[in-house]
């Protein structure tokens, strides 16, 4: 019996692969982790394209209590937003299943990580990509801000995914992203992140009603981008062929 691992991409219940969609209607189970990413579509769609019952894994069921998932007796679909294996988590949930000797096998999709390279930027040009969560009264992450830093320093350009509290239903906007960067800036002071720099903003990318917008942050900080998801690409030094592409984002 095997575990499946599938990716169904960004936007909406069209965007799982042939295979992966073929693979899905043959399984007796089918799972959706629901925590680290959201589709631009209710539950009832993709039920009602993948002719199956979709059982909802969030966080505690995929971390703490996966043996529903982990069944060695049957084929077990897990649906992934974007990229099956683009979250540590899922990384985790694929060693448990091969220490119960379960096979398992990987359908990839598109991602954010590869997505962004809609925008014009040079995708190899991209350093370590980082998260940005929300500040609380007792702690406010300045990871972000110094892994921007750390990319500048090798001309590289930063992704910025902006935090998603499921259970909540609260996701960062660019707009919120932004201010808490220029809130650290304020606190270190050596000019990785003002008003002045220059961003690339993005809001369901993949998507029909898609927006990417460039320009420097405090015009961002004023722009309305819309629903969720959002995040946040801080550019480096630019190849012309860039300058030329953001020209399109930036009007």
């Amino acid at each position: 019996m095997t575990l499946f691992f599938i990716g169904i991409g960004l936007d909406n219940e069209q965007d799982i692969t042939v295979k992966g969609l073929n693979i899905v209607k043959n399984c007796k189970k089918v799972f959706l982790e629901a925590y680290t990413s959201k589709l631009n579509c209710d539950l009832k769609k993709l039920e009602e394209l993948y002719g199956k019952k979709i059982i909802i894994a969030n966080r505690d069921l995929v971390e703490k209590n996966p043996d529903q998932i982990l069944d060695p007796t049957c084929d077990v679909a897990f649906l992934v937003i974007g990229d099956p294996l683009g979250a540590t988590t899922h990384v985790d949930l694929m060693l448990r299943a091969k220490e119960l000797n379960i096979q398992i096998k990987v359908i990839h999709n598109a991602s954010i990580m590869n997505a962004i390279g809609s925008i014009g930027l040079e995708l190899y040009k991209f350093g370590k990509t980082t998260s940005m969560p929300f500040f609380e009264p007792n702690f406010k992450a300045e990871t972000p801000y110094l892994i921007i830093e750390q990319n500048n320093s090798i001309k590289a350009h930063t992704l910025v995914l902006l935090d998603i509290k499921m259970d909540q239903n609260r996701f960062m906007t660019v707009n919120q992203a932004i201010e808490q960067l220029l809130e650290l800036e304020e606190k270190h002071q050596k000019g990785i992140f003002t008003e002045k720099t220059l961003c690339i903003g993005c809001a369901r990318i993949g998507a029909d009603d898609q927006i990417i917008k460039a320009g420097t942050a405090k015009e961002l900080q004023e722009f309305d981008f819309g629903p969720e998801l959002h995040s946040l690409i801080v550019p480096s030094q630019l190849h012309f062929m860039e300058e030329d592409a953001l020209k399109i984002w930036s009007k």
